[in-house]
């Protein structure tokens, strides 16, 4: 089996890919990756993508046909990957995220690729009623990087896919260790302020509801999406993913993170207004398609995993949130060298 994973030199790819290698036989992996953040390495002592078979160095906006041939997989991760990059970059978000995922598919599917996967977001639920939200419910997408995923979903169902599959896996807030560790989420956050401040400040109320899920079982869903067979003979299908188990309120991760990382101070501001962002999601469709690929790491296990790694790292910048580990301000220091132009692409 021949896979590409486009994005694979960020924050799910290098557990992806070793999972990838351990779990499929036979398997051949290429990873095409512009590199923004391949140097931001986390305390691994091994170069992750060693697993790979082949690296391509480039921008998904500007992949040829040829270089999909011969693929029997297309898992799509390159993406302006959160709201504070979409904020900055709307247009360039709404290109890369929107416009160059569709142009990719049609590449794909006139390659005769038989699965692409595109790695998509519960954050379109923006905010919801307390009921859990299911595939078929109502869409409201509250930032730039949300609007981006909703709408390449909406140009797929109206593509002429030919024989390709094409999964939307919505995934829930990403969360947990990783040889290329991102701080700008939720609980990544958390668990570092508990180790390099002992004190957790949740600036909002604690209110907003957010569904997780540890990168090693994003790994799985894509494992399950890269060879999965045709669903209602429908050629694609958008599934939310993660675990019913994992729907948590805010200042409830802060509270567990505080329960773990001893004396560690949690700190809620409850004057303050509710985050818009609250959404609880129904993930039964998904456990129903995949049972063999549901999460399995607990909320107890993805932080006891962040707080060893980050020990290891012996990481110390108490400033952590103007450091490399949040990708706007990694992407903010390539413009301020004049590394890249305003269009997220190399000078």
């Amino acid at each position: 089996m021949k896979i590409l994973i486009t994005g694979n030199l960020g924050y799910i790819g290098p557990t992806l890919v070793k999972y990838l290698k351990k779990n499929i036989e036979n398997i051949n992996i290429v990873g095409f990756d512009s590199g923004f953040f391949a140097h931001c390495l986390t305390g691994t002592e091994q170069f992750p993508e060693r697993y790979l078979d082949t690296q391509i160095f480039g921008d998904t906006r500007n992949i040829s046909e040829n270089d999909l041939i011969g693929f029997d997989s297309v898992i799509h991760l390159a993406a302006v990957s959160n709201d504070p990059m979409g904020k900055q970059f709307e247009a360039v978000t709404e290109d890369i995220n929107r416009v160059a995922t569709i142009e990719l598919a049609k590449k794909c599917s006139r390659s005769k690729v038989k699965n692409f996967v595109f790695a998509s977001s519960c954050s379109m639920y923006g905010s919801a009623s307390n009921a859990p939200k299911t595939e078929n419910d109502k869409t409201n997408p509250l930032t730039a990087y949300a609007r981006s995923k909703i709408g390449a979903e909406e140009d797929f169902k109206s593509m002429d896919l030919a024989e390709m599959l094409v999964t939307s896996l919505r995934f829930a807030t990403a969360c947990g260790m990783s040889d290329r560790l991102r701080l700008d989420l939720v609980l990544n956050d958390f668990v570092a302020c508990s180790l390099l401040h002992k004190e957790i400040t949740v600036l909002s109320d604690g209110s907003p509801w957010r569904p997780l899920i540890d990168v090693e079982d994003m790994s799985r869903a894509i494992h399950w999406a890269s060879i999965r067979e045709s669903y209602k003979d429908s050629n694609f299908l958008a599934v939310n993913t993660g675990s019913n188990k994992s729907n948590y309120q805010v200042k409830d991760l802060a509270n567990k993170v505080g329960e773990i990382v001893k004396g560690c101070k949690i700190s809620i501001n409850t004057d303050a207004p509710p985050d818009l962002r609250s959404y609880k999601v129904d993930f039964s469709l998904f456990e129903s398609l995949a049972p063999k690929y549901i999460p399995k790491l607990s909320l107890t296990e993805s932080i006891e995993r962040l707080v060893e790694g980050i020990d290891k790292m012996n990481f110390s910048d108490k400033n952590f949130r103007e450091s490399n580990y949040m990708r706007l301000k990694m992407l903010q220091s390539h413009m301020k060298n004049n590394l890249i132009n305003k269009n997220l692409e190399w000078l």
